[in-house]
């Protein structure tokens, strides 16, 4: 196991699954590796159980020392913590981003921080990144919608990642179009793509194919399948089947 200096991490607080070692100067036998359980607690010798979560590296040094110069127990003792990563600090990114996984986070990050560390969003990713983090004892879910918060310059939803936080990349909405067109298929949906916009992602109608046939087959709220006759700059919603017909003439 490989530890860092604990100044590597004194922005960082201690919290359940860090990894410490305390070293204490001049006493050798009372060097201890410990986990931070889930109630904050590390077990130290003569000292039994003590909290330090929530503290940072350097005022748990000061409480271990206190309470084994005021248990008696050693003069003016000089304590040092080393921390292995801090799994407190770690946070969860998944989805499609380039490099999905769990990465440890010093100091403030932001989302879009996170989301360049990760090698950004993915090809098939999408705008909208949900945030999920623990609140009083609760899950809590938002969604945020990057490209409309970089276009809008509201930086106030590129919110403060903490340790623990999971960040989840929706894959891009998606429409599907075929029939008399040059390169039938399903492609992303920009936002506010109209009919036009998306038949020039299909390459434009084939000679066989008229703008008059244009449908569109649409699931409602109840899930039933409906198909709607749409004009050119009609909107395209996300999973609509965009259908083009053979001309008669």
């Amino acid at each position: 196991m490989s530890y860092a200096d604990s100044e590597s991490a004194n922005g960082s607080l201690l919290g359940p699954g860090d990894l410490l070692k305390v070293l204490v100067y001049g006493s050798p036998d009372l060097t201890t590796e410990t986990q931070v359980n889930e109630n904050g607690k590390i077990t130290f010798p003569l000292l039994g159980e003590v909290t330090i979560g929530g503290l940072t590296p350097a005022a748990a040094e000061t409480k271990i020392a206190s309470l084994l110069e005021s248990g008696g127990f050693l003069r003016k003792p000089q304590i040092n913590i080393l921390t292995s990563s801090l799994y407190s600090q770690q946070i969860s990114v998944l989805g499609f981003v380039r490099n999905q996984g769990r990465y440890a986070i010093e100091g403030q990050r932001s989302l879009t921080d996170v989301l360049a560390m990760v090698g950004g969003i993915s090809p098939d990713g999408g705008n909208i990144v949900t945030l999920i983090r623990a609140q009083n004892g609760d899950f809590v879910k938002e969604e945020i919608d990057v490209l409309a918060m970089i276009q809008s310059s509201d930086m106030n939803l590129n919110r403060d990642i903490h340790g623990g936080d999971l960040i989840y990349v929706e894959a891009a909405h998606r429409f599907y179009i075929y029939g008399e067109v040059q390169r039938p298929g399903f492609f992303r949906l920009e936002p506010d793509m109209t009919v036009v916009q998306a038949l020039s992602v299909g390459g434009g109608l084939n000679p066989r194919g008229t703008e008059r046939g244009v449908r569109i087959q649409r699931r409602d709220e109840q899930g039933v399948l409906q198909t709607i006759k749409v004009k050119s700059y009609d909107l395209v919603q996300p999973n609509d089947v965009v259908y083009i017909k053979e001309s008669l003439f």
